[in-house]
């Protein structure tokens, strides 16, 4: 069986008609399409009717929460037993953007995970059933409070006089609760590089504020689009990718993933 979540769907697109191939050699597929993805409606509006024609199990996410995280669960079964694989993308899986955004995809069998987005799929499709998450963080669940609790932790640290820094990459940090966080964080002594594609709220270099804050844009042939988080953890780093930049309607009215990245190989490339 295959989940995948569709936020936009290119004009010709080679994800949908493979779904559609899919549904039509007998894979049980569920497509969960946002209908209000900006400039993409009426696209996202006719590829949906016709995976329903093909049999797709189209589900349109939760009433007033818009679904921006991107997930696909792969499950297969020998039968001798049943394995996941699940794909967590900071990215749309849209042919268009492929070919002009940086993003990153993490492909694992890790039940960490795999476990973790099949519960997000089950809450997609019935809203009436929740979760707590132990390895991902989902919006508007339990992000913005894990992503304190980092920060917090990172705070703590430099406090004791241990190592204390962050790294991230997003595209727009306005969420005022969270720019008081980090304006907390670089006033305690952790040291944070920020990468910000876009909009940034976060004035850094303040004496007395945010003077332990650097903040760069990378403008180049291709549209920087992945979010990378990177936290000291005393030496022990913790990375995490995701759909979601540090806004408020990202962190409180939108489903949204980040994934730990465990794998020591991936960790550095990310770094």
């Amino acid at each position: 069986s295959i989940s995948i979540t569709i936020y936009r769907v290119a004009s010709e697109s080679k994800v949908v008609h493979a779904l559609i191939n899919a549904a039509q050699n007998g894979k049980k597929v569920t497509a969960v399409v946002e209908l209000r993805a900006r400039f993409d409606e009426k696209s996202n509006i006719n590829w949906s009717r016709e995976m329903e024609e093909a049999g797709i199990n189209v589900v349109f996410g939760v009433k007033e929460l818009k679904v921006h995280g991107k997930l696909t669960l792969i499950t297969r079964n020998d039968g001798k037993k049943t394995t996941n694989l699940a794909v967590v993308s900071t990215g749309n899986f849209h042919e268009g953007n492929a070919s002009v955004y940086t993003d990153i995809n993490l492909f694992t069998a890790d039940k960490r995970i795999t476990n973790e987005v099949e519960k997000v799929f089950t809450f997609l499709e019935f809203n009436y059933r929740t979760f707590t998450y132990k390895h991902l963080l989902v919006s508007p669940g339990n992000m913005r409070r894990k992503l304190y609790s980092l920060i917090d932790n990172e705070i703590d640290n430099a406090k004791k006089k241990l190592p204390a820094y962050m790294l991230c990459k997003i595209n727009n940090l306005v969420d005022e609760e969270m720019i008081h966080k980090l304006y907390q964080a670089s006033k305690a002594g952790v040291k944070i590089q920020l990468v910000v594609r876009g909009i940034c709220s976060l004035v850094p270099g303040i004496h007395g504020q945010s003077e332990n804050i650097e903040v760069i844009s990378i403008v180049d042939r291709l549209l920087e689009h992945s979010r990378i988080f990177i936290f000291c953890n005393n030496g022990d780093e913790k990375y995490f990718i995701s759909s979601a930049d540090w806004m408020t309607r990202n962190l409180d009215y939108r489903i949204e993933v980040a994934t730990p990245v465990y794998d020591e190989t991936n960790k550095q490339e990310l770094r």
